[in-house]
């Protein structure tokens, strides 16, 4: 089958075809492309009018077809305007994972302007940092998140607010428009005229040192995205129809996919989320399915009563999704397929996720925010075959392994993943350093260590950076350490990750005690509390007054501690 699968993959990419690919400049790059790409996001929402009155947004007994979601888009689109937002402002958006989230971000992009995805799980000084970096006109809130801003508003004196499914307590906060008002606005509809390369949304990433970095996606990067999705289902299912010998117009019926009722599992403020199931959804007249928060039960619940066909999360998810009681006694034979991103598929899990669910296929997609989305993808019997796999790298990138020195490894050998093409972000936010460091003559360092076989099938086997991935989150050591750091009592620290079977890793803390000094980990926890998001704060901590060990250079040897640390004497 995987000769089927180059052939399909020669065959769709070629002149003429839909996912024909060509070399073009952008960013001071030569990058690949796809030649038949829409110019922006802009004008694929534009497109899905069209879908008129099917489903397209549902929250709990809420509901918005395409048309309802268009005529909101405009009136939000409206309301941003008269606030002042023109094309390349930012407006920020820190909510949860309600529809006013999508409805704004398709708002944000039809006036040419920049989304700001805020991490919901920010803390205030968080907040105000994001913030203060991305330089919003609007900020766009829930009630949680008010009441954050509100303990920093003061530094903003010119932000404009709006406030999403406020509580009565904060109804008639001073300076914050309700959303009746915003979507009441009569629409004014503008003409802007979008780049390909003009920035869509910044997303942050935490960085290896200090705080977040807000990744700039391009339209191009994220249209690209979109396209890579839907060519990974169609060669992958070309591919598997040709094995079965079926002529080519079957074939090509086979791998094109319906329209998609996905469940939106994991936060938008990422591109799982946004641009890897929001999008695609969205492309296809498909149907988004909000949860307000993850519970294996409900989305049982909702996949048995929206006929869901989609679901992707972080692999704890659907682990959970089959190991729950109600899993037997509920219908779930409109799933095609399960899976998600954010973490690696433990390959014992794409085995059950097969037999288990009746007619979905696993899938997985690897990808980074620096991608706009997926780098690779794999699905069905290729990701039966090779569960440890994350797939093959989507045409528009091409790749590279290099040593600690930079220099290509040979064919098969482990090295760190490099990528270019398409869906590389424009860098970050800011930040010109750290863009020169991740990005050099195009090529994305993405610090994982990969070997790549004979099929072009990419396998993850370690990361460079240093860095604990915690349920589809990215925590930095670094910032952790920082943070830790600013206790009195502390005078050294390291943080690494801890295997955990739920979560892929949890956050672990070695701390040495100044002399003189004692404290508990309790306080260590409830003094990070200020100062980092919850999932950032270590759940496993030692305390010692021996000093950590070092390497020549007086760098402490991580790697070695954390293979001596008995998480029974954790705190």
């Amino acid at each position: 089958m995987y000769k089927e699968l180059e052939a399909a993959w020669q065959e769709l990419t070629s002149p003429g075809q839909m996912f024909e690919i060509e070399t073009v400049e952008a960013l001071g790059r030569q990058i690949k492309s796809y030649k038949l790409a829409p110019a922006s996001l802009a004008d694929i929402w534009a497109m899905t009018a069209a879908h008129g009155d099917k489903d397209y947004l549902v929250y709990q007994d809420e509901r918005w077809t395409y048309t309802q979601a268009h005529a909101e888009v405009a009136a939000i689109a409206a309301w941003l305007t008269a606030q002042g937002v023109g094309q390349h402002d930012r407006v920020a958006i820190a909510m949860r994972n309600y529809p006013e989230w999508m409805l704004s971000y398709w708002a944000i992009l039809s006036i040419g302007a920049v989304a700001v995805g805020m991490n919901a799980w920010w803390v205030a000084d968080e907040m105000k940092y994001g913030l203060e970096d991305s330089a919003p006109k609007v900020l766009l809130c829930d009630g949680e998140r008010l009441e954050r801003f509100l303990e920093v508003k003061d530094s903003f004196p010119n932000l404009k607010v709006a406030g999403v499914r406020l509580p009565d307590a904060l109804q008639k906060t001073a300076g914050v428009t309700p959303w009746a008002e915003v979507i009441a606005t009569a629409p004014n509809p503008q003409t802007v005229s979008i780049a390909a390369d003009d920035d869509a949304c910044i997303f942050y990433t935490s960085g290896t040192t200090g705080r977040p970095k807000g990744a700039q996606l391009t339209h191009r990067g994220c249209v690209n995205n979109i396209l890579n999705i839907a060519f990974a289902g169609q060669a992958q299912g070309l591919a598997l129809a040709k094995k079965e010998g079926k002529d080519a117009e079957e074939a090509f019926k086979t791998a094109v996919s319906p329209a998609i009722t996905a469940m939106v599992a994991t936060p938008l403020f990422h591109v799982t989320a946004n641009n890897c199931v929001a999008h695609a959804a969205t492309v296809t007249g498909g149907k988004l399915v909000h949860m307000y928060r993850w519970d294996a039960g409900e989305a049982l619940r909702l996949i048995e009563q929206e006929k869901v066909t989609h679901f992707s999360g972080v692999p704890v998810m659907a682990r959970e999704i089959i190991a729950h009681p109600d899993f037997a006694t509920t219908d779930t034979s409109t799933m095609l397929s399960i899976g998600g991103g954010g973490a690696q598929l433990q390959p014992d899990l794409v085995g059950k996720l097969d037999t288990s669910v009746k007619n979905a296929r696993p899938n997985t997609g690897y990808g980074m925010t620096e991608t706009c989305g997926i780098i690779t993808s794999v699905a069905s019997d290729f990701f039966v075959d090779k569960p440890a796999s994350a797939g093959r790298a989507m045409p528009t990138f091409e790749t590279k392994c290099i040593d600690a020195n930079g220099d290509e490894v040979m064919p098969g050998e482990a090295g760190e993943l490099c990528v270019k093409g398409a869906c590389v972000i424009r860098g970050y936010l800011n930040r010109p350093e750290a863009t020169q460091e991740a990005i050099q003559d195009g090529w994305l360092r993405t610090g994982d260590i990969v070997k790549i076989d004979e099929d072009g099938f990419i396998f993850i086997v370690d990361r460079a950076k240093d860095m604990v991935l915690r349920g589809g989150e990215n925590v930095y050591c670094s910032e952790v350490e920082s943070a830790i750091f600013e206790h009195e009592a502390v005078a050294e620290c390291v943080v690494f990750g801890v295997p955990d079977d739920r979560l892929g890793e949890e956050v672990g803390a070695v701390i040495v005690t100044a002399p003189g000094k004692n404290v508990t980990a309790e306080e260590i926890r409830t003094f990070c509390k200020a100062k980092l998001a919850a999932y950032k704060i270590p759940r496993y901590i030692w305390t010692q007054t021996e000093l950590l060990p070092r390497n020549a250079s007086g760098k402490f040897l991580k790697k070695e501690l954390r293979g001596t640390m008995d998480v029974a004497k954790a705190s």
